[in-house]
């Protein structure tokens, strides 16, 4: 593990209940799913219900290469273990339709645990915007890859 991605592990703390903004990237930042079918696959593995057990993925947003996911953790698996799954579910679905094998998310993630004065709402709004800022849409509505349990 280089010392880059060490420092971001230093200090991390897995508390069941907390809400946490996840990001990661693909692996060389590869827009992967700009590509509408494994976009398709990817989001699909977000929103199986088996996979989170009782932690609850209350927003996120699929860009070309990166991801953002508001999570409530809960108490079957802690922080890592939450990214792990996501990842590993995402990426073994996307080598299928692929062909291919190895790693899809590269192996960091960053996380920020939201403070209880932060506004839930703001920041899944923010996640669910990502997009228009990033000029892909016109409009948050017309982009395909997010949800959140407020909408």
């Amino acid at each position: 593990m280089s010392s880059r991605h060490a420092a971001l592990r230093r200090g991390r703390v897995s508390l069941p209940g907390q809400l946490y903004l996840l990001t990661t990237t693909t692996v060389e930042r590869q827009a992967l799913f700009a590509d509408f079918h494994l976009a398709c696959t990817a989001a699909r593995a977000f929103n199986d219900p088996r996979l989170l057990d009782d932690a609850r993925l209350l927003a996120w947003v699929l860009m070309p290469d990166h991801v953002h996911w508001l999570v409530s953790l809960g108490e079957c698996f802690s922080l890592e273990e939450l990214v792990l799954r996501l990842k590993s579910a995402s990426a073994r679905r996307v080598n299928a339709i692929r062909n291919t094998k190895g790693a899809v998310w590269a192996p960091a993630y960053h996380d920020h645990a939201l403070r209880a004065e932060e506004d839930v709402q703001a920041v899944a709004r923010y996640i669910v915007a990502n997009p228009l800022r990033a000029g892909l849409v016109k409009r948050a509505g017309d982009y395909s890859f997010w949800d959140a349990v407020w909408l």
